[in-house]
């Protein structure tokens, strides 16, 4: 019974979140397009020379940007942020291993590297002309 109850109160979650959510996006889309508008309209023809935009046209462009940028800068982003965190973490851990790689080398190994980076082009501040730092 009182998975029963259970069940039902998902259901009648979806069926108030549903619309809910719809009248959200065409809220934010509503909005979303009258500001782009509106700024557009006061920005672009008097710094660029740029002609004036409508409504429908100023949705356009939102989602032209969302097309090319990805997103509208809101926190989240689902999948995209968890792999952009573990992306981040796998630089981070590789970057550590290499510190200690180089906290381990003898100075004379340490010269040998910053020669052969010098040789290869690499830039080199003048800490690293120091083997005693």
């Amino acid at each position: 019974m009182n998975e029963r109850l259970t069940k039902m109160t998902r259901l009648t979650k979806m069926i108030l979140l549903v619309p809910l959510a719809i009248l959200g996006i065409l809220i934010f889309t509503a909005i979303g397009g009258g500001v782009v508008m509106l700024l557009w309209n006061w920005l672009a023809p008097a710094l660029f020379g740029l002609r004036l935009i409508t409504f429908w046209q100023a949705i356009g462009l939102l989602a032209l940007c969302r097309i090319l940028f990805g997103g509208f800068g809101l926190a989240g982003g689902g999948h995209r942020s968890g792999s952009r965190r573990r992306m981040e973490g796998r630089i981070r851990e590789r970057v550590h291993e290499r510190m200690d790689e180089w906290e381990q080398m003898t100075p004379e190994e340490r010269e040998r590297f910053r020669e052969g980076m010098r040789g290869r082009g690499g830039v080199t501040t003048p800490l690293d002309s120091n083997p005693s730092a």
